[in-house]
């Protein structure tokens, strides 16, 4: 290999990042991804080498901007985010099915503060795209996939949605359409397949933005279905040149794991694949595990594992249940403590007090610091409403509570002393198939004694909290929560167990 190439590990953004959009702005890159019921909405990174990210805020961090109600079901709010850069501004176009429906929104610094939002109430459908012609018209394509031209500064739908393009013959969910100009052609690149296991990205090009457009020969031109590849779902691309001028494309994907018929438990999660060029085509390279790029990376920044609620603003990564009012999540009540007022009675409800992070490796391990005495509250494993599992401290007791769909139990419980002790969990990937029912992981839930050690509670089965199980779009989160009067947090921890 030679000294300018560098070896990265795919994904390039572990966890629930879903949807990815990238844009280049001279030899910075900027990535945005889904973020569905989760508030504050679009997280936003920043790289120099298109592997190594950092996130800088997220987008719609304001009421204002993002309007979750709190009966929106878990995998409705925010869709497929559009990220570009155009006259001297980021613009950035998605749909909130839970509310606005298609809005967009500007900055001149990606790290914020963005916009109020301009609705295009006229726009139907979700996934839309922005791109500009040398005339200066903003063509808007959707799912669908169809096309109108718009005013980005005051969202008025210039024309009629057209249909000019619907992938392959038969393959259903043509999506998350992203148009561009490269050399003479206009290129559509869309999904395909359904974001399952039949999940592709397909292209087509013309000579004019809205077509007509003749399909690539090749189509689609990344897919792992029917194979037995460590990476699936393969789809919802965009296009980017790297560094060197080479050309790449970011995706998601997942990563299944146990035995049949795979489940995967960190979510939808962001690849970075090579693409060349062949008769006007991009033909997308090998989309492995472990990659390589033709030039150094940045250095790898340490992640912060430990937050101790000493500053009055939680970090970006962390994510609340659609909304997050100040009086009822705030680190400035108690000094050094992250309070939690609660609404919701338990993480069944849908306004439940919960904030977390996402889970982003396959083994993993969280603690936190709890003082529960004024009310009921603790750590969870959250995919949605009716898939999690959590430990849970309220006077003098703590137990480990499972909800599986219809079902909900108390699987262990133990009388503590009263005052603050240590919840936590650990979360441990099964490498080895005892036989073909074996799950993908296992979650164990305890706590932890004055002179350090750490007592599992109990032991469950993870391919409950999957989507495989669960359905919807998301991915783990792991948390905390209030479920009854008020909990207060001194310290949380998260930690990978190994890569």
């Amino acid at each position: 290999m030679s000294p300018n190439h560098s070896t990265f590990a795919n994904p390039v953004l572990a966890g629930f990042h879903p949807d990815p959009s990238v844009c280049r702005v001279g030899d910075d890159y900027y990535l945005v991804c889904s973020s569905f019921e989760y508030f504050p909405g679009v997280p936003i990174f920043h790289s120099r080498d298109l592997v190594r990210w950092t996130q800088i805020g997220n987008v719609l961090d304001r009421p204002e901007q993002l309007r979750l109600p709190l009966d929106s079901p878990s995998s409705a709010g925010v869709y497929a985010p559009t990220l570009r850069h155009h006259d001297g501004r980021f613009w950035l176009i998605t749909t909130n099915v839970s509310g606005d429906g298609n809005l967009l929104v500007t900055a001149t610094d990606p790290a914020g503060p963005w916009s109020d939002p301009v609705l295009l109430p006229d726009l139907p459908g979700i996934d839309p795209d922005l791109a500009w012609d040398d005339d200066g018209a903003c063509w808007c394509t959707i799912a669908g996939v169809s096309q109108v031209r718009i005013d980005p500064r005051t969202g008025q739908v210039l024309d009629a949605p057209r249909r000019i393009w619907s992938g392959a013959p038969g393959a259903k969910a043509p999506e998350a359409p992203h148009l561009y100009r490269i050399g003479e052609y206009w290129y559509l690149l869309i999904a395909e397949g359904g974001t399952e296991r039949g999940h592709g990205v397909s292209i087509a090009r013309g000579r004019t933005p809205s077509g007509p457009f003749e399909a690539c020969p090749a189509n689609p031109v990344l897919t792992h279905r029917s194979t037995d590849h460590p990476i699936q779902n393969t789809g919802h691309g965009d296009l980017v040149q790297g560094p060197d001028g080479s050309w790449w494309m970011v995706l998601l994907g997942v990563r299944p794991g146990g035995g049949t018929p795979g489940w995967h438990v960190l979510g939808r999660e962001t690849f970075l694949a090579p693409v060349t060029w062949v008769d006007d085509w991009p033909v997308v390279g090998p989309l492995e595990p472990e990659a390589t790029v033709p030039w150094p990376l940045a250095p790898a920044e340490a992640e912060a594992r430990r937050d101790d609620f000493d500053l009055p603003r939680l970090p970006p990564s962390w994510i609340s249940l659609r909304d997050r009012q100040e009086r009822r999540c705030t680190t400035e009540e108690r000094a050094g403590w992250l309070t939690l007022r609660a609404r919701g009675e338990s993480l069944d409800a849908l306004d439940v007090v919960f904030v977390g992070r996402r889970q982003q490796h396959p083994s993993c391990r969280a603690r936190t610091l709890v003082d529960a005495t004024g009310g009921t509250g603790g750590l969870a494993v959250r995919l949605d409403e009716e898939h999690h599992y959590e430990v849970e401290a309220t006077a003098g007791e703590v137990r480990v509570v499972a909800r599986v769909g219809s079902l909900k139990t108390v699987v262990a419980s133990r009388a503590v002393p009263a005052g603050p002790l240590v919840l936590g969990v650990d979360v441990h990937e099964e490498k080895h198939l005892r036989d073909a029912r074996t799950g993908p992981d296992t979650v164990s839930f305890g706590i932890g004694g004055p002179d350090g050690t750490f007592t599992t509670l109990a032991t469950l089965d993870g391919r409950y909290l999957s989507t495989e199980v669960a359905g919807g779009f998301t991915g783990r989160v792991i948390g905390l929560y209030a479920a009854a009067g008020v909990v207060h947090f001194d310290w949380s921890e998260y930690e990978p167990l190994d890569r």
